[in-house]
């Protein structure tokens, strides 16, 4: 079977490929991989630490990957890892780690709030609406999908 692809998908997905590219060009021009900045940026967004589990879940990344990630952050002094619970664990910048994040994840960070502060309002509602509609309904109609 040959899928269809129309227009508009096309473009969506011309679009979403070259978001993550500028992400990766992001990364690279801070001199970090990919799987450590969206673990630092991960951890910023929730503060100066986060759960593992946290971390896995809203950066989509694989857990295996996220474990590697975090053994390389934590052999470079980046992270500490503290006990949570019987099988939790919080993953937590150090002073340095704290460091390289203002200098890495801050500064992406920072470049996407001014993206959208610079952006009419109703743009940005109207941007994050849609986003999350198509989220929905991805999720919706993926629910039948079987092998």
């Amino acid at each position: 079977m040959q899928p269809h692809f129309s227009k508009e998908l096309r473009r969506y997905n011309y679009l979403s490929s070259e978001i993550d590219a500028a992400y990766h060009e992001l990364s690279l021009s801070l001199g970090m991989p990919d799987s450590s900045m969206i673990v630092l940026y991960t951890i910023c967004d929730a503060g100066d630490s986060c759960l593992l589990q946290d971390i896995c879940r809203k950066s989509g990344v694989s857990k295996q990957t996220v474990n590697s990630a975090l053994r390389k952050l934590e052999s470079e002094g980046v992270i500490y890892l503290e006990t949570v619970g019987t099988k939790n664990k919080k993953v937590c910048l150090t002073e340095y780690g704290k460091q390289l994040a203002d200098r890495t994840a801050a500064r992406i960070i920072q470049i996407e709030n001014d993206i959208f502060a610079s952006w009419e309002k109703e743009d940005v509602e109207k941007y994050l609406e849609l986003g999350e509609r198509y989220l929905h309904d991805l999720r919706e109609k993926s629910k039948n999908i079987s092998r």
